[in-house]
């Protein structure tokens, strides 16, 4: 098995010395984690390393503060600080995005939605999202979740012949329906997304067009991905994943619906907002503002591409046949033999770290499917480039077609150990661990 030596410690001070002191396997098992992001090649396409800067912001003393309601209109004393914190978030956003107003309160990005939907439609509205299985997100109309309770959801799904979005199919299809709001944006669907065409289906037939940009948020901020806020009548991000900041979401809408979803969130379906989390969503905007973030941006979509071209190369069937983003969705049961989560599991033994997800038309269950779903965030975000990712496409290839052999997935981990010491982790100082 091949080693690796992680680097000697510079620091002199005690890490995390509170906690230490206080509750030391709360500590233990938060630097066991570090040593796993460190040490493993983090491909689920939804995480991704904050900055020191994004954690201190996310752990620092707004984390005792209530604040409820909005700025310069708060039911608390003591706002002085909270109100510019608060604003700054708002005004970086709208800057970026070029959005007429931002909420940044929801605590994550189903109640973004949540709140999204209640601000503009009535229960019983009808609601057109992606398919789950096809690529959708549960809040987008899926009937377990509250937007296929509550609403009246009629999904919409890919072409059968090219796994794509077909705009006509789903003019067709709101024709039928006539919804009152239609989302795009997706968490399992590897190419661009033609904004423009779905503001047109929208007004064809009187709809309000939602935009959830959740996944691609940082491939936008950094120009590699239209932006569809300037067109869309509201939508959500959440500010991790492409977009490195803590967890946690925004609302970006026209000004006429800025009300409406100023009261959809207080007191619609929260009360105090976390003033912590949006001091580090304030700096993750302003992060990615810098040039640095762009060539990440650039780097990330550069990556997938190098991935995809080596898988292919190695025969794996991708869904789409390949991407225009930051993931990749491969189907591994019919072209490789084994099933999404016996494959995702024996990936993870190799120190390759994905989920299972299920493929267009899949024919398996969501708790094992067809397929599996990888991402280049975190590794664009350690440095990585193409001569990584056709790597690491070997390393995929061996350790599914070798997925019950623990000597060779242990080797294989020990291989992506030493590479991962090679490249920093934002976020992650190894020195911490030799205290």
């Amino acid at each position: 098995m091949t080693t690796a030596t992680i680097p000697s410690p510079t620091r002199t001070m005690t890490y995390l010395p509170a906690l230490k002191k206080t509750d030391p396997k709360i500590r233990d098992l938060i630097l066991q984690e570090e040593k796993r992001e460190f040490e493993k090649l983090r491909l689920i396409p939804s995480e991704n390393y904050a900055s020191h800067a994004v954690k201190e912001a996310t752990g620092g003393i707004f984390t005792n503060k209530y604040s409820e309601g909005y700025p310069n209109k708060r039911y608390y004393e003591g706002q002085q600080l909270t109100d510019q914190v608060e604003s700054l978030a708002q005004e970086r956003a709208k800057e970026i995005f070029g959005a007429d107003h931002v909420n940044v309160q929801p605590h994550s990005g189903s109640p973004a939605n949540m709140a999204s939907f209640r601000a503009v439609l009535k229960p019983g509205d009808t609601i057109m999202g992606l398919s789950l299985p096809h690529g959708g997100h549960l809040t987008h109309g899926w009937k377990a979740n509250f937007s296929g309770s509550l609403y009246n959801s009629v999904p919409y799904e890919l072409d059968p012949e090219t796994e794509m979005l077909n705009y006509d199919m789903i003019l067709k299809q709101a024709r039928e329906f006539k919804p009152q709001l239609i989302i795009a944006g997706y968490t399992a669907y590897p190419r661009k997304i033609d904004w423009t065409k779905f503001r047109e289906i929208c007004d064809d037939v009187g709809a309000k067009f939602h935009a959830d940009t959740s996944h691609i948020t940082g491939l936008i901020a950094g120009g590699e991905h239209a932006n569809p806020f300037p067109i869309s009548d509201i939508g959500i991000t959440t500010t991790h994943k492409t977009l490195r900041g803590p967890r946690g979401a925004m609302i970006l809408c026209k000004e006429e619906n800025a009300e409406v979803v100023n009261k959809a969130i207080i007191p619609g379906i929260q009360g105090g907002p976390h003033i912590h989390t949006i001091s580090a969503i304030a700096v993750a905007l302003q992060e990615a503002t810098t040039p640095e973030f762009k060539t990440y941006a650039q780097q990330v979509v550069k990556n997938a591409k190098a991935l995809a071209e080596r898988l292919l190369s190695h025969g794996f069937r991708l869904v789409t046949g390949g991407t225009d983003n930051h993931l990749i969705l491969m189907e591994v049961f019919e072209s490789k033999g084994i099933p999404g989560r016996e494959a995702s599991k024996s990936l993870d033994k190799a120190g390759i770290v994905c989920n299972c997800n299920m493929v267009p038309f899949d024919k398996r269950t969501p708790f094992n499917p067809s397929g599996i779903r990888i991402g280049t965030p975190s590794m664009s975000s350690r440095g990585m480039k193409e001569t990584e990712m056709e790597k690491l496409g070997d390393w995929i290839n061996e350790a599914i077609s070798n997925a019950e052999d623990e000597t060779v997935l242990a080797r294989i981990a020990g291989e992506v150990k030493s590479m991962c010491i090679q490249f920093p982790a934002p976020g992650i100082d190894p020195a911490n661990w030799n205290e």
